[in-house]
C-alpha cells in the first residue's frame, strides 16, 4: 500500500467517523447544550473546515463538489436537529458551517499552490 493510499484510507475513515459523530452523537441527550453560545459557532466552523479538508483529500477536483457535499452535510444536520428534543436548527449554524467550508477550501488551495 502506497503512502497516498494510506492517506486516502485514513481520510475516509476520519470522514466517516466525523459524520457518524455528527448525526449519531448529535442525537444523544448529552449533545443538548454541549457547546454554549457563542462557542457553538466556532465548533461548527472548525468541524466543517476539517470535514471540507478531508473531502478535498478524497475528491480534490473539482473543488466545488467537495464544498457542496460538506455544506449539504451541514444542512442535513440542521434538518436532523429539527426532530431532536432540546435541539434547534438555525440559519446561523448553517452560516458558520459555510464559513468553515470556505476556510477549508482556502487552506486546501493555499497548500496546493505552496506545493507547486
Amino acid at each position: 500500500m502506497t503512502a497516498q493510499h494510506r492517506i486516502s484510507l485514513a481520510s475516509a475513515l476520519a470522514l466517516a467517523g466525523m459524520i457518524f459523530a455528527l448525526f449519531y452523537g448529535g442525537a444523544q441527550p448529552v449533545a443538548v447544550g454541549l457547546f454554549p453560545a457563542p462557542w457553538d459557532k466556532l465548533a461548527h466552523l472548525g468541524f466543517f473546515m476539517v470535514l471540507t479538508l478531508l473531502l478535498l483529500q478524497l475528491l480534490p477536483r473539482p473543488l466545488w463538489v467537495a464544498m457542496l457535499l460538506a455544506l449539504l452535510v451541514g444542512i442535513g444536520d440542521e434538518w436532523h436537529q429539527m426532530f431532536l428534543p432540546g435541539r434547534q436548527a438555525g440559519w446561523d449554524d448553517i452560516a458558520a458551517d459555510l464559513v468553515g467550508v470556505l476556510l477549508g477550501a482556502a487552506l486546501h488551495r493555499r497548500a496546493r499552490v505552496a506545493r507547486y
